[in-house]
């Protein structure tokens, strides 16, 4: 099996979410589960910001699934959907 890079878009449930914390999080969390690629925030509307991660991990079904109920679970993350599902 290969590698499969997985991009998420986590959606904080306010403007006053601090988005470093949720990054930690997300590290804590996926720690041996993922390998995580890179973070970049990306601007929604009106101050709110989502935040953009990417990982990698091994071509396994069911991964993407178990990695969004993990990033759903985190506080302050209001929504988690997978943008990209990439072979790499």
């Amino acid at each position: 099996m290969g590698d499969v890079l997985i991009t998420y878009k986590i959606m904080p449930d306010g403007v006053d979410v601090d988005l470093e914390r949720i990054k930690s999080d997300v590290e804590k969390k996926l720690e041996g589960i993922a390998q995580i690629n890179d973070f970049n925030e990306e601007p929604v509307a009106f101050g709110l910001k989502a935040l953009i991660v990417r990982v990698i991990v091994k071509d396994e079904g069911g991964i993407s699934d178990k990695i969004e109920e993990i990033l759903q679970g985190i506080d302050n993350v209001q929504g988690v959907v997978v943008n990209e599902v990439t072979l790499i």
